[in-house]
Formats: structure tokens, sequence, C-alpha cells
């Protein structure tokens, strides 16, 4: 029996009710995922024997009527830290790292008795927007099995799209989110820089990374958002600010509600198709009793290139440490520690990942500091006020979350700088450390588009309420591709 069409607050009341047990609904999610993982390859670790255990203590001590999370499995991005169960990032260089802690946000799940069902495939070290530089599969997106799921988050995203998880969690660096989320037609969120804990994520870019939740509904997304955010003192770069209830303006009307629809979001490069669903959305938010109002956010165009820069010196920095002394895999035939050092990475990198390692230390390198990573942070200030001076007279941004829907698999991943450019809509977000969320907005040839909604610095109550709204008034979350049992 499947629970997967069944919402959050439907599952917690037959949990609460006893017409089926935590144990009931694991063993459904693990026969969900056992029937549709392979045609889409969402999870590299499966944990059914410790989320069984885990269902059947929680049965045992009974599920809280007060916690609406209690027994409800869920999948975890794997560069989250998961004690006991495998954490690789998708790396070869960690293909049997098994760590001895939980990051932050697991235990916030663990702490509301939420099950973790297993991990999910992602590029590697979360470096790639479609989910095939990982080392052990190529994820497929679950509307189309010979498109690309998005990336680096494409696991988590297609095992909430294809019905083998009603939730998940994946990290958001330069939009591995929001682009999967929106080539899967799910609800994804990047939450205000600092809301999530990032102690226990496996760090790519430190100024940019945060955890997020993926759902097939907003309130839902709003829900899981309540369980893994809060200031953590082992994450100097938590804030210490906490939201009691982000889905508190649910259901509230948006009459009166400022939104911005910036012109650089719907010029070049954006598909025609694609603009016309974000304008058609538009217009629904007006409907609704809201002002759309195109603005302009000039320096948006060299977010690119701004965040290639910041984000791969930092990853240059951060990866120094997998080096085949500590953890992780060691060259077996090296004869020196400087041999053990160059074989090491070598054999245990992928090429996206040198890649990037490459262009991050180039970017830092003495003679070559001021020219990249120092104009590259003035650059991202000027971002960060434009978006500054647009929320002094807005309430929301509005635009498309991507400029295309998922294209074919192994086409872009030969093409590194198209590849890059896929990120032009949502990377602005992260450099600006904005909550952004991607939201299904309707379908260009059968394949999802995602509506993207950005708030100011800890405005995700706004989000949600605008997004919930427009879900409430449209029925595109409502479909479902063929594997969930779709029509489509």
């Amino acid at each position: 029996m499947s629970f997967n069409d069944k919402s959050i607050t439907e599952l917690h009341q037959l949990l609460v009710s006893k017409e089926i047990s935590a144990l009931d609904l694991t063993e459904a999610t693990l026969e969900d995922i056992k029937n549709r993982e392979g045609s889409v390859s969402s999870f590299i670790t499966i944990a059914g024997e410790a989320a069984l255990t885990q269902a059947k203590a929680l049965d045992d001590k009974g599920i809280d009527p007060d916690n609406v999370m209690a027994g409800i499995p869920l999948a975890v991005k794997d560069n989250i830290s998961t004690k006991g169960i495998l954490t690789t990032a998708a790396s070869k260089m960690l293909n049997n790292y098994e760590p001895i802690f939980d990051a932050t946000a697991v235990e916030k799940l663990y702490a509301k008795d939420m099950i973790v069902i297993g991990k999910t495939n992602m590029d590697e070290f979360a470096m790639g927007g479609s989910t095939e530089n990982s080392y052990f599969k190529t994820s497929k997106n679950a509307w189309d099995q010979t498109k690309v799921p998005g990336g680096s988050s494409g696991g988590s995203a297609t095992a909430v799209a294809s019905g083998q998880t009603r939730l998940s969690l994946g990290s958001d660096t330069g939009g591995s989110i929001r682009q999967p989320a929106s080539f899967n037609g799910v609800v994804g969120l990047k939450p205000t820089y600092g809301t999530v804990s990032r102690f226990g994520l496996i760090a790519f870019g430190s100024s940019l990374d945060q955890i997020g939740p993926f759902s097939l509904t907003v309130e839902e997304n709003a829900q899981l958002l309540n369980v893994i955010a809060g200031a953590d003192h082992r994450d100097s770069t938590s804030a210490p600010v906490q939201i009691a209830d982000f889905a508190s303006k649910i259901g509230q009307e948006i009459k009166g509600m400022k939104i911005a629809l910036p012109k650089e979001y719907l010029g070049e490069g954006i598909d025609p198709e694609v603009k016309e669903i974000i304008l058609k959305a538009a217009k629904q938010f007006e409907k609704l009793g809201a002002t759309v109002e195109e603005v302009s956010l000039p320096h948006s165009k060299y977010g690119v290139a701004v965040y290639y820069i910041i984000a791969s010196s930092e990853a240059s920095s951060n990866l120094q440490r997998f080096d085949g002394i500590r953890y992780g895999f060691r060259a077996e035939d090296a004869n020196s520690l400087e041999e053990i050092y160059v074989k090491t990475r070598s054999q245990g990198f992928g090429d996206e990942v040198k890649r990037r390692i490459m262009l991050g230390t180039f970017s830092l390198s003495s003679g070559y500091y001021d020219a990249y990573f120092k104009k590259a942070g003035q650059v991202r200030t000027l971002i960060i006020q434009d978006f500054a001076n647009i929320f002094a007279d807005y309430d929301l941004i509005l635009g498309p979350t991507t400029p295309n829907v998922a294209f074919d698999l192994d086409t872009l991943n030969h093409d590194p700088v198209a590849m890059y450019l896929a990120d032009l809509l949502t990377i602005p977000v992260n450099l600006a450390g904005l909550p952004g969320i991607s939201i299904p907005a309707g379908f260009v040839q059968g394949l999802p588009v995602g509506l993207q909604l950005i708030g100011p610095k800890y405005g995700e109550e706004v989000i949600y309420q605008a997004a919930a709204a427009f879900e409430a008034t449209t029925d595109y979350h409502k479909q479902q591709p063929v594997i969930f049992g779709g029509d489509a």
C-alpha cells in the first residue's frame, strides 16, 4: 500500500488515530522507492534497516499528536552528515565515509521524530547543475527520463517528484535547490543565509551554501523549514534570528502586496514560452490583489561571473581537507607525501571539481587576487545593493527560476560555460544571502516551469504567503508525472 498521495497533515492524522503505524508508513515508503528508483536513480544510499528500527521505536513510544512531523520519512542530500549512514557527497573521495556525527539539521529532524529513509544523489561536492557529475550514477528527470533532473540536488528533487518520499532536504549554493525543483515541478526553498545551520554540511562555498527543503506543497515546505531552522553555536555564520512559524501567513490574502518583476529576468536567453508562463503568473498575482511592476536589477548580468570566482575560490580552500591523510580515499600507488596528495586528489576528484579547484586557486593566487577575487567581492556588493533598493519599495521579486525547462541528458555537461549560464536567475539570490522559492507555474512541451519568488532577508513568511496564494488558485502542483501516477 502506498501513502505518497496523502499530505503531511493527513498522514499525521492517520498516525495519531493509529489507522497506520510509523512502521507501516516507513515500509510503504521503502516499497515506493523500490518501485521507482530504477527509473530515476534518486538515491545513493537507502537506509532501510535503520529507518525501520527508528519507526518501530517511535511506535513503541507513541506519536505526539502536537508534532505534525512525527513518523514522517524523508530523504537527505548526500552532502549532509548522517551518523552511521554513508555520506559521500557523490564523490569517489568519500565513497566509504561513514560520519560519527549528525549535521545540526539532521539532529533537528530526529528531535521531531522524523525518519531519514536514505541519502540522495547529487553532483559531486554539489558542483554542477544536472546531477550528471556524480561518481555513482546519473539521476533522471521525474517527468521525462531522457532529461536532466537539474542539480546539484537532483536526487532530492526527483525523490519527491516521483513519489518516493513526500519531503527531502537539499543544499543551495547557486540554485541547487530551486533549479531542480523547477525542472521536476516541486516546491524548493533556499532560506536566508544563516537561517539553517551549516554545521555538518560538507562545505562548497561557505559564504553561499544553505540547506533547504523540497516538498509537494508550499505548506509542507514551510512545515519542514520550521523543523530545521534555528541558531546554532557550532556554526559561526548561523543567524541569531528565530521565526516562530514560517507557515504563519499561509492562507492570508495578498491584496496590496507590491511585487517587482525585473526586466533582466525576462530578457536575453530566456525561453519565450517560459517568459509567457511567468507573465501569466504575474497576471494571476494581480488578480489576487497584488501590484506587479517592472523594475531593474542592473548588476544581475554579472552574477554568473562573480559567483564562479567566489564559489570556486571558497571551494579550493574548503576542499584542501581531502588529502588522503585523515579520511576518505587514498591513492594506493603513492611512495611519498607529495605523491599521496597529488595522486589522491587526481584520482579522487571528478573533472568538474578539479576544474573549480583550479579556477579558484588561480583567482586567489598572487598577482591575480586583486583582479579577480577582490573585484568579484566588490561587484557582489553592487548586486546586494540592487536588491536592497528594490526591497525598499517592494515586498517580493518575481521571475522565472530557470531560463529553460529541463534539457537532454549528456548535452550541457560537455560545455561548462553553457551549464554555468543555466544558473543565471538563481545565483544572485545566493550572492545577496536572500531567501528564494521555486513553485510550479506551468508546462512547456510537457515539462514543468518554475516560478521564483525572492524576498528580503528573513522574508520567508511573506514568500510562503504569496506562493501559497498562487498555489491555491492554480492546479500545477497537483499534476504528477507518469511515474507518480499522472497522465503526462
